[in-house]
């Protein structure tokens, strides 16, 4: 008697703290959903970082939280496979350089080649644009124009400073 006395009092105790924990989860969903819907105010101290890579890079760095689609559907990333054409990847060098919100482009180093002579050619220094290695293609410094730029730049320090 006293062992089903307890047995029925601990599966009412079980129940609603079900039911409690039940409601504070879908209390906190719907708080998550509300603000997930909400606008984001961009603030000046807050940018984004753009990705332009084959769909493995891409997708890790979106895992780590750092894709974004805004208002007009407009995404931080270009996915490069093998359909994609070299004028695509351009059009989104050139929007991903003009858009205000970005602060850093990595970019892998096999399509950085593709597209040498944007990569080249860019020297401001916001947006930063980073090369970066992929899975299918190792990193080649002598590709790398900020590593040459830098190399240049130490070179002619140490010509100027006469130390070689």
């Amino acid at each position: 008697m006293w062992f089903k006395l307890s047995l029925a009092k601990s599966r009412r105790s079980f129940k609603s703290n079900a039911k409690s924990t039940r409601r504070r989860f879908i209390r906190e969903s719907s708080k998550n959903l509300l603000m997930a819907n909400r606008n984001q105010i961009p603030t000046s101290n807050s940018a984004l970082i753009a990705m332009i890579a084959d769909e493995d890079t891409v997708v890790g760095f979106l895992l780590a939280g750092v894709g974004n689609v805004d208002l007009r559907r407009k995404t931080n990333y270009l996915i490069v496979d093998s359909k994609t054409t070299v004028k695509q990847v351009e059009d989104a060098f050139k929007e991903f350089t003009t858009r205000e919100d970005i602060a850093v482009i990595l970019i892998s180093q096999y399509v950085a080649n593709m597209i040498r002579f944007l990569v080249d050619s860019y020297n401001k220094p916001v947006p930063a644009i980073l090369e970066i290695p992929s899975k299918d293609h190792p990193y080649d410094p002598a590709h790398d124009s900020i590593l040459s730029r830098v190399k240049y730049l130490f070179s002619a320090e140490s010509v100027a400073s006469g130390r070689r």
